[in-house]
């Protein structure tokens, strides 16, 4: 177990938000943002359904005293994961977005890789305060 650093804590909150948002934006209105991105709205309906699962654990994660490091690095692992399936989505031949798309596509999977990031950061400064 570790303490989170300030960082680490703000940063799976900031997560659990933007994954809030997002699972609402696409759970609630796939049938919308699917003809105006061209991506299927099962894509998007499922992703955002997934998400609603993923923000509610992370926020709560978030608001632990105590975490395990364990799981942050499952949180850092799960995002690394979308962002790569993201890129993966822009050279698959089962979709083809358009210019809306593929830009809302790149945007959150950038968004999403800077989180992870800052995750890491924020675990080691999380582990360097346990040490000192």
């Amino acid at each position: 177990m570790i303490r989170p650093s300030l960082l680490l804590r703000r940063i799976l909150i900031i997560d659990a938000v933007f994954s809030a948002v997002s699972a609402l934006s696409l759970a609630g209105g796939a049938s919308l943002l699917a003809p105006l991105l061209n991506l299927p709205e099962a894509l998007l309906r499922e992703s955002g359904l997934f998400l609603v699962v993923y923000a509610a654990l992370v926020g709560w994660l978030g608001t632990r005293a105590a975490l395990s490091a364990g799981a942050v690095w499952a949180v850092i692992a799960v995002n690394a994961v979308w962002v790569l399936a993201s890129v993966a989505l822009l050279f698959s031949p089962a979709v083809s977005p358009n210019w809306l798309g593929e830009g809302a596509i790149v945007l959150q999977a950038i968004a999403v890789g800077v989180i992870a990031e800052l995750q890491y950061i924020g675990l080691r400064r999380s582990a360097a305060a346990i040490r000192a």
